[in-house]
């Protein structure tokens, strides 16, 4: 049912993070569904032996902390719901780290905070571990941190959470695995008329309306969240499946293009949307002068920004602030994220990258803004 060009879109996804809700992990609130992990744990490693760098989000842990503690139904008050959270937390990693292994897939249990994500050092500490574990092989598993933040309990949801995470570490794709066959232009459990969306562009206002709420006591997120995270997802150029979560090899058959669910695809390519948002950037924090030689290098050959290219820092600037890169005669030829703050680079101007543990105490990166996070504006 789907285009080329969109079969040609799943098929060259290479980063894909995937989200799983409460109903699927625990059967309905039954227990951890061992059964069904495994089986996502076998279509993800046989991703990662593709070449495919996968991130799973998965929620659960207060369903299975309920279950555990022998609780029926989902409490209401927070110290509950924290509690039940810290219980059913130990058994979702063990399961998630049990299955990868089955399947020769190393893991890690990554706990988040919408708050870590919008704190920029923050930030910029969960991406920098993320693709750290992606290039060793590992296979982050992240669910919110449910234990400790009240709000992230009572209105969060792991929908708005994976599409952070696509966010974040720049995804290609996400999926969101549901209890659902995908969307539908209506209720179809009301409205027996309703038809099946196969494709439609994520951030279109018209999908809001078709979205119904949550359909599970378990959960809180319902089409209406999914919705809206691809449309959060789109922003850095990731499209979003929405499938059923027990149709059989969905992974593996989304990646060789097969039109599984709903798809909505990002208007503008990933490297399109994240270097669009650097060149419109209207507030810069700093900017850094840079040398002929450095001028040749970012323009000409599309290279990253090293310190040793660096004359002097205008400005204070944190870390992962948008500055601009000028040359000598104060032109601005690129701009893009700094890998270090405006005290630290001025510490680095004119050193090569051998020495910023030297100087630093540390190294964050060894470029002061890499290529795939600079844009050229000359």
């Amino acid at each position: 049912m789907l285009g080329p060009e969109h079969q040609e879109l799943l098929r060259a996804a290479r980063r894909i993070v995937v989200k799983v809700g409460s109903s699927l992990v625990t059967n309905e609130g039954r227990g951890l569904d061992e059964g069904a992990i495994g089986e996502w744990c076998r279509q993800l490693a046989a991703l990662a032996r593709d070449g495919r760098e996968v991130i799973m989000v998965s929620s659960g842990a207060i369903a299975e902390g309920m279950k555990r503690l022998g609780w029926t139904s989902r409490p209401r008050e927070l110290n509950e719901l924290q509690a039940a959270a810290a219980v059913g937390q130990m058994g979702l990693a063990q399961m998630y780290e049990t299955k990868l292994r089955e399947n020769g897939l190393g893991s890690a249990q990554v706990l988040l905070t919408h708050a870590d994500l919008a704190d920029r050092e923050r930030y910029l500490n969960a991406r920098s571990t993320l693709l750290t574990l992606l290039a060793l092989r590992v296979l982050p598993v992240i669910n919110e941190n449910d234990t400790v933040v009240n709000d992230e309990i009572k209105f969060g949801d792991n929908d708005t959470l994976g599409a952070l995470v696509a966010n974040l570490v720049e995804a290609d794709l996400l999926v969101i695995l549901t209890d659902q066959k995908g969307l539908f232009t209506a209720d179809p459990r009301k409205d027996p008329a309703a038809e099946f969306v196969h494709v439609a562009r994520a951030g279109d206002v018209a999908l809001e309306a078709m979205a119904g709420g949550a359909g599970s006591s378990l959960g809180r997120g319902g089409m209406i969240t999914k919705i809206l995270a691809a449309k959060r997802a789109a922003r850095s150029g990731a499209s979003t499946v929405i499938a059923w979560g027990r149709e059989r090899d969905a992974l593996l058959r989304l990646a060789r293009g097969e039109g599984i669910g709903t798809l909505l695809a990002a208007p503008t390519q990933k490297s399109q949307a994240r270097k669009r948002w650097m060149a419109d950037h209207l507030q810069l924090r700093g900017a850094v002068l840079v040398d002929e030689g450095a001028v040749a290098k970012l323009v000409g050959e599309g290279k990253s920004l090293l310190p040793i290219g660096m004359v002097s820092v205008d400005g204070e600037f944190s870390r992962g602030d948008v500055i601009a890169v000028r040359d000598g005669a104060g032109q601005e030829i690129a701009r893009g994220l700094a890998n270090y703050a405006s005290a630290e680079a001025r510490l680095l101007c004119r050193k090569p990258s051998s020495e910023i543990e030297r100087l630093l105490g540390y190294t964050a990166e060894p470029e002061m803004i890499h290529r795939t996070n600079l844009v050229v504006t000359r």
